[in-house]
């Protein structure tokens, strides 16, 4: 078994807001989707397998992208996630069409998963030091098994100008994560300010630099058990209700709150983009340009 950790795609999204299948829409000069770049980055970065958790009727075409591309650099392997895939004991309800959220996605995945590792949205551009501070944070000596960590981002450095977001609003003291909520409607304001929509309608002021969760998380395998736990009691509650969804940063803060779990923080200086809205193509097909332009990253990946 290798050493190295690995890199958890979530690639199994509707698109719903982005009007199609983003985690598959090339966007580099070799038809390159935003998840090769993550890959490529992670790779760089010194994870040694990718798993990409996605919907059944996607694994065929992205079997067919990767081809051999990845031979010889990154183990791969796929994990389909689906409405009706419950711990024990549960049954989807007919009501339900919405996927059951980041927590469930990751809980699908945790027969790939044999060491420490990252997860990451397949829609979502981190950058290269992203992936650097992620495998150093994987490697830190506080890192153990009741530890968790955050590559966190600046959140004017991850709005989008098309549309509200949702992001994970983190508290952080002396380096170490305290708090995360997820705020599903924040919206960028001028002056690199931004706001969050209670459930009310009314509306929070943010002052844009608040410490950002992008999904970009490390864990010790040893968060399966926590999180088979935590799903069941979720299901126990919210079964029959259409909308609600399992997200990522409740786990956590379940854990550092109420399990005593350490959780570290280390911050990018990227700026995110990603394609959350069908608008939003043309900035990434830019930036992704740029980059290559600049020589951060080859023309053909793979080749």
């Amino acid at each position: 078994m290798s050493c190295s950790p690995t890199l958890l795609v979530l690639a199994a999204g509707m698109g719903s807001r982005y009007g199609g299948i983003k985690q598959m829409d090339p966007v580099g000069p070799d038809g390159e989707f935003i998840l090769d770049y993550s890959i490529y980055d992670a790779w760089r970065a010194g994870f040694g397998k990718v798993v990409l958790v996605i919907r059944e009727e996607l694994e065929e075409p992205l079997r067919e992208h990767f081809g051999n591309r990845l031979d010889g650099k990154v183990e791969v392997e796929y994990v389909v996630q689906s409405l009706d895939r419950l711990p024990a004991g549960f049954v989807t309800p007919p009501t339900r069409k919405k996927p059951w959220g980041t927590g469930h996605a990751i809980w699908c995945a945790r027969n790939a998963i044999h060491g420490p590792f990252a997860m990451v949205n397949a829609d979502d551009f981190y950058g290269r030091e992203s992936f650097t501070e992620m495998a150093a944070l994987l490697a830190d000596p506080a890192f153990g098994r009741n530890s968790c960590g955050i590559v966190a981002f600046r959140l004017n450095n991850t709005l989008s100008e098309n549309g509200s977001v949702s992001r994970g609003i983190c508290a952080v003291e002396n380096g170490r994560l305290t708090d995360v909520v997820e705020r599903t409607t924040i919206e960028a304001l001028p002056g690199g300010k931004a706001r969050y929509q209670n459930e009310d309608g009314s509306w929070t002021p943010l002052t844009g630099e608040e410490p950002t969760s992008m999904n970009l998380w490390g864990f010790p395998v040893e968060l399966f058990p926590e999180l088979d736990r935590q799903l069941v009691e979720f299901l126990q509650a919210n079964l029959q209700e259409p909308k609600k969804e399992f997200f990522i940063p409740t786990v956590v803060n379940t854990l550092i709150k109420k399990e005593g779990w350490n959780s570290l923080v280390r911050t990018s200086p990227e700026r995110w983009f990603g394609m959350t809205y069908s608008e939003d193509r043309k900035l990434v097909l830019d930036q992704v340009k740029n980059l290559t332009a600049q020589g951060v990253y080859p023309p053909c990946l793979w080749r």
